[in-house]
């Protein structure tokens, strides 16, 4: 890179943010428990587990995200197909399956003795409702930082959300009911429906008609602008409430989440340097095989977050496993970026040598 390229503040301190956000929640948790009780018990119906403050943060948070992901660049598939159907092949085969296996070996098994048998598939549920969202917002960051190609980068996004709209539920339900832990279809399905299909018909629909009466320009540089400041207050308003619906467990069980942290920084690291050493066996330019790993070991955590409260509700173990990858993900992903970044040399490959020429004389005795 020919400058030093940097994130912004809130980008840059997020796991700062975070904790933060889990100090004054348990405080609130703990010094407030009625007021946290009440909140926790605000649903939209009896007994479906939508908790009404925490959808309408989620839904502020996700709703941006979706008006960036342009389908149009769906096009530019066919351009380096590779690169593509690599960080596919990882994002929803790879990463969910070894989630599920790094889970059940560490949290079911190594750690069960601190964590408690019916806690720890709890945990392995959230950690696999994780592993089953790629990311979709700080996934062009990531790209940003190593220079990847903005494009493709735009691409693997639009792929991964249309992707969600019918993978995400079975890969959860299936991988749930292998690690023992029952989860209601129709709420799983209930969950898609209000955190991926509807936002994403609306990020989609405004977009569309937007760009069509306002032009590109007004709608990045003006529109997109205003969300941010939304989104960011959202993200940490919806930490601070998790955090207080967790207060019990976080001051009694703070050991649980220093554990669950072992599995996330696996299935980080495994997923980036597969999905990596796959791009440089396949021959695919360091600008694509760059993003693809980032892609490929990046969570969307406020899809995870906002399933897992549906499922299992705010104050569960499956809504704490998810809120640790937040904790974990962007360090280790800022360490990603660095070792893409310092490796791309490695992606410099020798070009093809032009055939020699004979050196035999033609019948005139001339040599070529």
């Amino acid at each position: 890179m020919n400058e030093r390229k940097r994130l912004n503040p809130f980008e840059r301190y997020l796991t700062l943010w975070v904790g933060l956000c889990m100090v004054v929640g348990v405080l609130l948790g703990r010094w407030l428990p009625g007021a946290t009780h009440a909140l926790s018990r605000m649903e939209f119906g009896e007994g479906t587990q939508v908790n009404i403050p925490i959808a309408v943060l989620i839904w502020l948070m996700i709703y941006p995200m979706m008006l960036k992901v342009d389908f149009g660049a769906l096009g530019g598939i066919a351009r380096k197909p590779t690169g593509l159907l690599i960080t596919l092949f990882i994002n929803w085969i790879v990463k969910p399956l070894s989630m599920t296996l790094w889970a059940w070996i560490f949290l079911q098994h190594a750690f069960a003795p601190w964590i408690g048998v019916e806690t720890a598939r709890e945990y392995t549920a959230g950690l696999i409702i994780l592993a089953a969202a790629p990311c979709t917002a700080m996934v062009f960051v990531w790209s940003y930082l190593t220079d990847g190609d903005p494009v493709y980068t735009l691409v693997q996004v639009a792929v991964n959300d249309l992707i969600m709209l019918f993978a995400f539920a079975p890969i959860v339900m299936f991988l749930c009911g292998v690690a023992h832990v029952v989860v209601p279809p129709n709420v799983l399905i209930a969950s898609v429906v209000v955190f991926i299909v509807i936002p994403l018909a609306a990020g989609w629909l405004t977009r569309t008609l937007l760009l069509r009466s306002r032009g590109r320009e007004w709608f990045e540089t003006q529109f997109l602008a205003r969300f941010h400041p939304v989104t960011v207050v959202a993200l940490l308003a919806t930490l601070v409430l998790i955090f207080a619906f967790q207060a019990e467990n976080l001051t009694t069980r703070w050991f649980a989440v220093i554990l669950i942290t072992v599995p996330i920084l696996l299935q980080v690291y495994f997923n980036s340097g597969l999905t990596y050493l796959l791009m440089r066996f396949f021959r695919v330019e360091h600008n694509v095989a760059s993003p693809g790993a980032l892609i490929g070991a990046s969570n969307f955590f406020e899809l995870a977050v906002a399933v897992a409260i549906t499922l299992f509700g705010p104050g569960s173990p499956a809504a704490l496993a998810c809120v640790v990858g937040v904790l974990v993900e962007v360090p280790v992903m800022l360490s990603v970026c660095g070792i893409c970044n310092r490796t791309r040399a490695w992606y410099e490959f020798p070009r093809a040598k032009p055939a020699p020429q004979s050196e035999h004389p033609d019948r005139d005795g001339n040599v070529p």
